[in-house]
Formats: C-alpha cells, structure tokens, sequence
C-alpha cells in the first residue's frame, strides 16, 4: 500500500498565521491555533497593530554600541545618562534582566548584557556572549572605559554560575574588582517556607550587622 507524499503546495495565510505564533516561547500548535482564531474573530484590528509594531519593531531596534542592550539608537539611554557612574558595571544576561536591576532603584551604574549565557549543549560559549565587546567595555576610554568594579548579576542556574564564574576568573587574572550579587531569604520571606538550598546560601552569605 503506498503512502500518500505530503503536499508540496505552500501554506494557505492561515497556517503561515499559526506557524508564526508557535516561535512564541511555551506556545505549541494549539495554543497558536487558538491565537490565530482569537485575533481573526475577535480582534482584527489588534492582530493588525501588532503586525505593524512587530515590523517596526523589527526595522528600528538594534543593539547599544557600547553595553549591547536594544536600543533604537546608537547608545542607549542608560548609557547616554551622565548621572550614572560608567566604572560601576553590572552585567546581566537578557534586557529583561536589566529592567529587573533597574526596577530595584538601588543601582546607579551602567551595564552590558550578555544576550544569553555560557552553555556548551546550546552551543553558547565566550563569543556568543559578546565577551569581547564585555572587555572592551570594560577596559578601554572609547567604550566608556576604564570600569572599577564588575558586579556579575547573571542568573543562579548552572549556566549563570559557569558565566559568573568564567568572567569573574578572567577580570580577576587582569586585576579588575569583580562582584557577585548576593542570594538569600527574600524580602518578606519565612524561613518555614524557603526551600534548603536558599536558606544554605542564605547562611554562607551571612554578613555582620553595623
């Protein structure tokens, strides 16, 4: 019995609409199907807006010359800010990262992201990272070096840690201050509820009270 030979025929604008959706993070067939149903019954003229601010979106944004987070411009508005200090310098791994640190009001620096994170399975290594770009961030006038101290804001997964600890060793070996950000009980927490690990960081973290 011979098996049918999938059509080589191209998409209708339909499945081209579902297919587009499922590049969405945790979004899988049906959930873009439901999407595409919602946007075409219900919201026409939203699905149409988000298509035009998704092109836009797309032709104008780019990346900061100087600390690689998106930005429309050539620097960024953080890094056009002369009320912030350029030799103090977080490094964090996505813009949402960034957005977080800058949500806490408690940092005055500047920062360069990473645009991901070591990881040798997704084939992520020092130059996916931008690791050069990092360094010449950090060392040279042109980019808005020299930077005093590091503070490695990367995320506490394994992958995070192996960054942290990559760019910590190598701006150790040339004799730049490098930071980690602390873990630790959060802000409101009970200890009943903090899982070990946490709370085992929590106490190697420890720090005497002024």
């Amino acid at each position: 019995m011979s098996r049918t030979k999938p059509s080589n025929e191209p998409q209708d604008a339909l499945s081209r609409l579902v297919e587009a959706l499922r590049v969405l993070p945790g979004v899988g067939p049906k959930s873009a199907q439901r999407m595409a149903y919602y946007l075409l019954q219900h919201d026409r003229n939203g699905a149409a807006v988000l298509a035009q601010a998704l092109g836009e979106a797309v032709e104008s944004i780019g990346h900061c010359q100087r600390c690689n987070t998106f930005t429309e411009l050539a620097l960024c508005t953080t890094c056009s800010d002369s009320r912030r200090d350029p030799a103090l310098l977080c490094v964090v791994e996505t813009p949402a990262d960034q957005v977080m640190v800058e949500q806490t009001m408690s940092f005055r620096g500047q920062y360069f992201v990473l645009m991901g994170r070591i990881s040798p399975l997704d084939g992520m290594g020092p130059n996916e990272i931008h690791f050069d770009r990092l360094l010449d961030r950090i060392e040279k006038p042109e980019f808005g070096g020299p930077v005093r101290e590091v503070v490695l804001a990367t995320n506490f997964t394994s992958e995070g840690e192996a960054t942290a600890h990559y760019i910590g060793e190598i701006l150790k070996i040339k004799g730049i201050k490098a930071t980690r950000i602390a873990r630790g009980i959060p802000v409101g927490g009970e200890l009943e509820y903090v899982d070990a690990g946490t709370l085992a960081r929590a106490l190697l973290d420890r720090r005497s009270i002024s």
